[in-house]
């Protein structure tokens, strides 16, 4: 009994040492345990700084300072100089440039002081690239106190170094803008006493407007060279008010040609060289002068396009100087000519003071006139010139090309038959076997225009309206308003064919043909996908306003907009009489043709009750932010479901 109590005494006092010990012990390593973790995250603070640092590094290749979007801002912020190169890795010409810009850094590296010199992979370093406007590569910038500078000399050593010294020195500021400025106070009379001056219309947070601003004064500075030199002038519309107002200014940026005072739209290219080259071509006369019979003989026997000659006694005859005027108006489309020689007015057949206007001998036909005649005199407007050129520009049945669709096959509906047209020597007989079967048709049909066209020049389209694989020789297709086309059954080709299949039309007896991706079975995402099928259906839907974006699957601008463009569809998903859409215009036909998609993305907003006059967003800055001040600034009404409130 003893023994027993013993051994549990001992075991008790045993038990109590070992609690002890652990109470002891639970704070030594409750403290070890915080010194450890606060050990550990000093440790990822030092990774994270590491990062940073590494984030920052600006490495070197080859003597070239390698920059990003990261390290940027932070490397030059200090720096009164720096050259940039933007290249991009696949570039032909930056590979070329690659050993001239080594020896470039390597003499700006002994400058005194010495001058950093840097490129940047303007592919991956998309922001950078968009910062900077670069279009092309490689494109060199100088950077002095952090603007930037364009550098347009050749790509050599010798003058990129002398360059950049030169914007180094302290006392560099950069020259003045050859753009002249342009108010009220010296519009009328800057413009009025130019033979030829392009003003520019801007607003100053234009997107499209500050994109175009190097471009345009590159051209203004290339054009201020020329002898006599050709002006370019801008005026700032938000400002200058009534000079916008007086010249219907009403999108950014607006160009127009003044001669003289006289205004006339700028419908050239808007980059340097194709502003340079346009600007040239306008300077020159409208219409250029027919000194001998024999050319007139010729444009008749080997013209391929309308013929429009004005006829005068002199250059002082007050007629010509508005067909002078006329011309203008029309000059990017058409070639004018004019005489002062009495053969070639005998041989057309009319006295001075008139206008002529006839089709090549391969375009003319026993169904139509051989020339359509005009009087012009002092009092004659330009408007009716202009309305008598256009009405006449085309035959009964003329030859519809790639070249001149754009221009001259615009109105609708249009009759096409397709076959292997040439008027070549060797194949025109051919050729005209089938035009004169469309001529038959084409003079019972005066409201509807009727042309020829070549199966292989526009395969694409034959292939659209399902005739590629028809097995016949001549096909026919009706382009009708609305961007809707109707193909002809495949059948043995001949004027009553061609005149049953106009009646059908006529009767409205056709079903349209539509280029379509199948119609998708779940369409409940917050961007409803529009196919060919359904663009009638969702955004000519007169109940709702639609926005509509226009993309090609293989556009990288398209892929950029994509997260942008759901999120807003997100935004306004709950917006019952509001739709975002989009869809591929590469496959599948846009069936209304107020709808004109030049680029990618083209993103139009379709109000509820003015489907056909959709408002294009003009905005270089595609982000969540403009979209959605676009779409509540044109929404008709913005409502809300059940589920939203």
């Amino acid at each position: 009994m003893r023994l027993r109590k013993a051994c549990l005494l001992l075991l008790l006092l045993a038990l109590a040492q070992l609690l002890a010990a652990a109470s002891a012990g639970g704070p030594d390593e409750d403290s070890s345990n915080k010194e450890d973790a606060i050990e550990d995250e000093e440790e990822e603070g030092e990774d994270d700084d590491d990062d940073d640092e590494d984030d920052l590094e600006v490495k070197e290749e080859n003597g070239v300072l390698v920059l990003n979007d990261v390290n940027f801002d932070n490397f030059v912020a200090d720096k009164d100089t720096v050259l940039l190169e933007f290249y991009a890795p696949w570039c032909g010409h930056c590979k070329q440039f690659a050993p001239e810009y080594e020896k470039i850094a390597s003499a700006l590296k002994e400058n005194d002081p010495p001058i950093p010199v840097a490129k940047i992979d303007a592919t991956s370093e998309s922001a950078l690239a968009s910062r900077f406007d670069v279009s092309g590569y490689p494109t060199i910038k100088v950077l002095k106190k952090g603007q930037a500078v364009d550098y347009e000399g050749s790509r050599t050593q010798e003058e990129i170094v002398a360059k950049v010294r030169e914007i180094s020195q302290p006392n560099w500021t950069p020259p003045p803008e050859v753009t002249l400025v342009l108010t009220k106070e010296n519009f009328d009379e800057v413009v009025n006493d130019a033979d030829i001056i392009l003003v520019e219309f801007y607003a100053p947070w234009c997107g499209h407007c500050k994109k175009l601003a190097p471009e345009y004064e590159k051209a203004a500075k290339e054009l201020s060279k020329r002898s006599p030199p050709i002006p370019l002038a801008k005026v700032d519309a938000t400002a200058e008010t009534d000079l916008a107002k007086r010249f219907d200014v009403s999108g950014y940026p607006t160009l127009k040609i003044f001669r003289k005072g006289k205004p006339f739209d700028y419908n050239g290219p808007r980059e340097k060289y194709g502003i340079v080259d346009y600007m040239i071509e306008q300077s020159g006369p409208p219409s250029k002068e027919i000194m001998a019979l024999k050319q007139v003989q010729e444009f008749l026997k080997d013209g391929d396009d309308v013929i429009i000659i004005g006829v005068f006694k002199a250059e002082s005859d007050p007629a010509y100087q508005q067909y002078q005027d006329a011309a203008n108006n029309l000059r990017e489309d058409y070639k004018f000519h004019h005489t002062f020689n009495t053969e070639i007015a005998k041989f057309l057949k009319v006295s001075p003071g008139k206008l002529v206007v006839m089709q090549p001998e391969k375009f003319q036909s026993k169904y139509e006139p051989r020339s359509h005649v005009m009087d012009i005199e002092s009092s004659t407007e330009g408007a009716a010139i202009k309305d008598h050129v256009l009405k006449h520009t085309l035959p009964l049945v003329g030859h519809r090309k790639t070249s001149n669709d754009a221009k001259r096959y615009t109105r609708r509906p249009l009759v096409v038959v397709y076959y292997s047209v040439d008027f070549g020597f060797d194949y025109r007989a051919a050729t005209q076997f089938w035009r004169n079967k469309v001529l038959e048709v084409a003079k019972d049909f005066p409201e509807y225009t009727f042309a020829v066209a070549d199966e292989e020049d526009f395969a694409t389209e034959v292939k659209d309206l399902g005739l590629s694989e028809s097995g016949e020789d001549v096909n026919a297709a009706i382009l009708d308003e609305g961007g809707r086309k109707f193909a002809m059954e495949p059948d043995d080709f001949d004027s009553d064919t061609l005149r049953e299949f106009v009646r059908a039309f006529k009767k409205g007896k056709l079903k349209p043909v539509i280029k379509s991706q199948p119609v998708p079975k779940n369409n409940k995402g917050p961007v409803k996908v529009v196919v060919g099928k359904t663009f009638d259906s969702i955004v000519m839907d007169p109940k709702k306003d639609v926005l509509i974006e226009f993309y090609a699957p293989w556009c990288g601008h398209c892929k950029q907009l994509e997260p942008e463009y759901t999120a807003l569809g997100k935004k306004y998903k709950n917006h019952k009489n509001l739709v975002i859409a989009k869809m591929d215009a590469t496959a599948n036909d846009i069936t209304n043709d107020r709808y004109k998609v030049e680029g990618f993305p083209t993103i139009y907003f379709a109000p509820s009750g003015d489907k056909k006059n959709p408002i294009k967003f003009e905005d270089g800055n595609r982000d969540l932010e403009h979209l959605s001040k676009f779409v509540e600034e044109h929404a008709t009404k913005l409502s809300r479901t059940r589920e939203d409130l």
